[in-house]
């Protein structure tokens, strides 16, 4: 019996990339992986151009391609989380949508699946994206690892194949804000990491942003790290310290030369403005720990579904069709 590997596309408004993606998908498994069964697995977060009519059509045309339609947007880490979990092959492979991950990797993944390995990801060595924005990456990698409890993977993006024992570990840990890529980190198996230089996006416009990126950032410090606290902790220790010091400085100058020293209302001002400012970024920063905590105790399911499309009996869907061509 042939063993089966599931594919996950997780997409959002990508008219453009969703047809050339399952060509290319079907392509490699009929021509070079034909020792394999496999399923082609699009979440679509409630996308807002052609993306649905065209993956209900992809679908009509391939039981082996399947598709869930989102309610509406669950964020950039819910959705392919929840279709890893609706997977059912013998490994899941999660790719992104604009061949950003290119899929000359998935028969690496498997050689390396094959020989053992539970976990086999992709890491980032290079980038064609802008090198302001990889830089940026890069220091957020190395600050997240130098200061989270768990070895954090640089350069990782979720893009790897994960053996069914893995998956059911992740349908145990029923975690509303999952963070799958310290997921990895701090749960998986012993891993291969296959380098790979990251193309330019296919077509269309990437919907990462500052927001979204931030959004990411304070997901992992949140989650790993405790570096926010602390930080909070010691800031402000160290801040009364140096304000204790400052005001018997000012204190002995006024008693030394009570006549001339006039200390006027500026050094007071600048304290109250400096130490306020502290205070609302430190507010907000908790505030993040908070919310993360708020999500996780309200308990909310990760993916609200609209729609399902060809999740039968595949040997059903098959004899459909091949009624369908009959008639």
């Amino acid at each position: 019996m042939k063993k089966k590997v599931s594919i996950l596309i997780p997409c959002y408004n990508e008219e453009l990339n969703v047809v050339p993606m399952s060509k290319a998908i079907t392509e490699l498994f009929e021509n070079e992986l034909t020792q394999y069964d496999w399923e082609l697995l699009f979440i679509d977060n409630d996308s807002k151009d052609n993306t649905r009519p065209l993956l209900r059509e992809i679908c009509k045309n391939n039981y082996h391609i399947k598709a869930i339609f989102n309610a509406k947007n669950f964020g950039q880490f819910n959705s392919p989380y929840y279709g890893i979990l609706q997977t059912t092959g013998d490994c899941t492979i999660s790719m992104v949508c604009d061949f950003q991950d290119p899929i000359e990797l998935i028969p690496q993944y498997l050689k390396e699946w094959e020989d053992g390995y539970k976990i086999v990801i992709g890491i980032k060595t290079s980038s064609r994206e802008n090198r302001i924005m990889y830089g940026l990456r890069s220091m957020y990698y190395k600050l997240i690892k130098k200061f989270s409890d768990v070895e954090q993977i640089e350069h990782f993006t979720g893009s790897g194949l994960y053996d069914r024992e893995f998956v059911e570990v992740l349908r145990e840990l029923d975690d509303p804000t999952p963070f799958l890529r310290g997921i990895v980190a701090e749960l998986g198996y012993k891993r291969k990491e296959i380098p790979y230089q990251q193309p330019e996006r296919r077509a269309g416009k990437t919907h990462n942003n500052w927001y979204s990126l931030y959004d990411a950032a304070m997901l992992s410090f949140t989650s790993y790290t405790k570096v926010g606290l602390r930080l909070c902790t010691f800031f402000g220790i160290g801040c009364g310290l140096f304000s204790f010091i400052i005001g018997m400085i000012y204190l002995i100058m006024k008693l030394i030369w009570w006549e001339r020293m006039s200390a006027g209302m500026a050094p007071v001002l600048i304290g109250v403005f400096f130490i306020g400012a502290v205070q609302l970024f430190f507010i907000g920063f908790i505030g993040e720990y908070i919310m993360s905590i708020n999500q996780r105790v309200m308990k909310r399911p990760l993916v609200i579904e609209e729609e399902r499309i060809n999740f039968i009996d595949e040997k059903e869907n098959q004899l459909e069709m091949n009624q369908d061509e009959m008639e």
